[in-house]
């Protein structure tokens, strides 16, 4: 009977919208607690400092457990685990609305982060499996993404206008649950491939895949440590940086949000020329960009802030489809889900180290502008992963 119930949902495909939401509640839902945590805090009598180290757990297992659900996905297949995905995240963050204690909310966000875990090795293997466009449809993916990561920050400051940082949990967790049914819904039957002759044609791994993952997982450890501190510490940042502009918890998430969501359309923009022009220059282009403009971030305060932020995160967003593509070129399909696994563990695990060392930093008295200094030298490991990075010909790449 079980077997019968799962085999509903084996083994089907469904069309890339339903992935690209699938995308956005997976950033959304990670960074609710980014912007409650403040509320929590003074909830369970402890500084903003001191409790986001209880949501470290969540960031870990984010990532950490990828490699685990790309094995249950090769397995049990893809769109199993993207079912129990979205059943999963909704019933945890249901859950951690609920919490009676910090301890019980660190186990609620670090079971979130397991079931979190499922969507970028399996979803992203889903999406790039046709090897159409992929740099484009990868840049829209991204947007997805980001619009999660703006999205938190705003919608969790509305809820805390009408309750506190338990709604913020509750009522995601309940649309996750609901948009789990529709994407049951949605899923089709797989059309057949000529899989014979694609294994024929793309059964090894591409010339020089060596030095293209090293590049990868290179430019993956520097962008997820950037990527992780500014999606998590900017909405703060702002709060005690335009102060001559606004008090309000409110309007300081909006901004912050409207900063993330214009700037991850610019992975469309670079998704779109990933799939003209060679990886290696658009990297290098990238990183040069997040090296300055990060930079000047830790300089400005209110207006002069809001827009140098916004350039910079456009440089931050702009490199998520570039090693993605990457691996699409190097990576047959059979390996693809192991590989993301891994670039996204290693990215989520150096993400994840972001609230202990920004919390340790922050405790020690260091100012929060001095963080983006330090976030600006870091990039420039990504301008060293695109000198890394090998030039490849038509002929060898894997999707075409």
């Amino acid at each position: 009977m079980f077997q019968n119930m799962i085999s509903f949902v084996q083994f089907k495909t469904i069309k890339d919208i339903y992935l690209n939401i699938s995308h956005f509640l997976d950033h959304f839902i990670m960074l609710v607690f980014a912007k409650s945590a403040y509320d929590a805090g003074r909830h369970f009598g402890m500084t903003y400092d001191e409790i986001i180290i209880y949501g470290v757990g969540g960031f870990i297992l984010f990532g950490a457990v990828a490699p685990l659900s790309a094995s249950l996905a090769d397995r049990f297949s893809r769109s199993l685990l993207l079912v129990i995905y979205h059943f999963g995240i909704g019933i945890a963050a249901v859950l951690a609305g609920f919490t009676q204690s910090v301890w019980q909310l660190a186990i609620a966000i670090s079971l979130i982060g397991v079931f979190a875990s499922i969507y970028h090795p399996v979803g992203i293997a889903m999406l790039i499996k046709s090897n159409k466009k992929i740099g484009f449809r990868l840049g829209i993916n991204g947007v997805f993404g980001n619009m999660g990561v703006a999205a938190a920050p705003l919608i969790a400051g509305i809820l805390l206008t009408f309750g506190d940082w338990r709604l913020c949990f509750i009522m995601p967790g309940l649309f996750c649950l609901i948009y789990g049914i529709a994407f049951i819904i949605a899923l089709e039957e797989e059309k057949k491939q000529t899989q014979k002759i694609k294994k024929k044609q793309h059964s090894f791994f591409s010339p020089n895949w060596k030095l293209a993952l090293t590049a990868v997982f290179l430019s993956t450890a520097s962008g997820g440590f950037v990527f992780g501190a500014m999606t998590f510490v900017v909405p703060r940042y702002f709060e005690v940086s335009m102060i001559s502009l606004t008090s309000s918890v409110a309007i300081t998430g909006f901004l912050a949000s409207l900063v993330y969501a214009c700037a991850s359309f610019t992975q469309i923009a670079v998704g779109w020329i990933i799939d003209r022009v060679e990886p290696k220059w658009v990297l290098f282009c990238i990183g040069i960009g997040q090296i300055f403009f990060i930079f000047l971030t830790s300089q400005f305060t209110d207006f002069a802030l809001f827009f140098a932020m916004l350039i910079a995160m456009s440089f931050v967003f702009g490199q998520i489809p570039i090693t993605d593509t990457i691996l699409s070129r190097y990576v047959p399909d059979e390996w693809r889900a192991k590989a993301l696994s891994f670039k996204f563990m290693l990215n989520l695990v150096v993400g994840a180290s972001v609230l202990p060392v920004c919390g340790l930093l922050l405790q020690s008295g260091i100012l929060m502008s001095s963080l983006f200094v330090i976030l600006s030298c870091i990039a420039t490991l990504v301008v060293a992963s695109s000198i890394i990075l090998p030039i490849q010909i038509a002929s060898e790449r894997q999707d075409l």
